[in-house]
């Protein structure tokens, strides 16, 4: 059993596949959301200096304001190309991206680094920097050159780490840290941003089970406080219990979006993640059972 794709030219027939996003899905329906932003791209081809041809293309993508919206797809499908062309790191060569109507290539960069925070799988490490110093990196949209850290700062710091559960680690040196523990250092960084958006690619890499619950449990926190949330996740079945949208995407195109409970199929896993596996219902949403990879 095979889902149907979605192209510009070929609209099926499912209500929610291979449309834009209308108003309804960019709608908050979460309670304590008041002043969330909706992240949108319209008419997007976006692509790299080295690539010939668009890594994604797409008519329309909604990050809706109050909500959790996890991208989800194989390896080098364009989920990181098209969250980091969202957060206004990478302009496409086509089309428009807008934070409540406005434009987000169009911002000052301190101006949108205040309102849109990403946390990149592309980074240097600064090895000799301290967590704790690191995390104040998160506060430079709110800061001068030569602005000494103020007692806001401070607070968002301290309140940064201990989201992220770093407490124990906040005077240690990221070259001395294992994988895991650079990652939730870095996510307590994008924390102390303070942004309306939060965008994360891959943040429960090198993460235990433990770790990776407890950013995603941080995420749905951050979330019920009004904060809008992209997240890009390779665990379908996390993604599917603690986000309120799936857009799932292949070959650079998004193939399908909606709640978990309609987009997550068998028939998506076969076309988009070449595996067979069960779906069925559950508690948290629907929980899949992998049988075997498909040639």
């Amino acid at each position: 059993m095979t889902g149907p794709r979605a192209t510009e030219t070929e609209v099926p027939d499912d209500d929610h596949r291979g449309t834009a996003p209308d108003a309804t899905m960019a709608q908050s329906t979460t309670d304590g959301t008041a002043g969330a932003s909706d992240l949108v791209g319209d008419g997007l081809a976006v692509g790299y200096p080295a690539t010939d041809e668009p890594v994604v293309e797409c008519e329309r993508v909604v990050i809706p304001a109050g909500e959790v919206t996890a991208l989800v797809g194989p390896n080098g499908s364009g989920k990181s190309t098209l969250l980091k062309s969202l957060a206004g790191q990478l302009e496409p060569w086509d089309g428009a991206v807008t934070l409540d109507g406005e434009s987000v290539y169009g911002m000052a960069d301190k101006e949108r680094a205040r309102r849109i925070g990403l946390l990149s799988q592309e980074r240097e490490e600064p090895g000799s920097l301290t967590v704790e110093s690191l995390v104040q990196h998160g506060r430079y949209p709110y800061r001068g050159f030569l602005d000494a850290v103020s007692d806001a700062d401070r607070a968002a710091v301290d309140r940064a780490i201990e989201l992220a559960g770093v407490e124990d680690l906040r005077d240690r040196r990221l070259d001395g840290l294992s994988g895991g523990q650079k990652q939730l250092a870095w996510v307590a960084m994008a924390l102390a941003q303070e942004t309306d958006v939060l965008l994360l690619d891959e943040p429960t890499t090198f993460l235990d089970l433990h770790h990776q619950l407890h950013v995603l449990e941080t995420v749905r926190a951050r979330n019920a406080e009004g904060v809008t949330v992209g997240i890009v996740l390779h665990d379908i079945a996390q993604a599917a219990r603690y986000a309120d949208n799936l857009i799932a995407v292949k070959d650079g195109q998004l193939y399908d979006w909606g709640p978990p409970a309609d987009v997550v199929t068998e028939g998506l896993l076969a076309d988009v993640f070449g595996v067979d596996a069960t779906v069925r219902e559950g508690l948290d949403g629907p929980e899949i059972v992998p049988r075997r990879p498909l040639d």
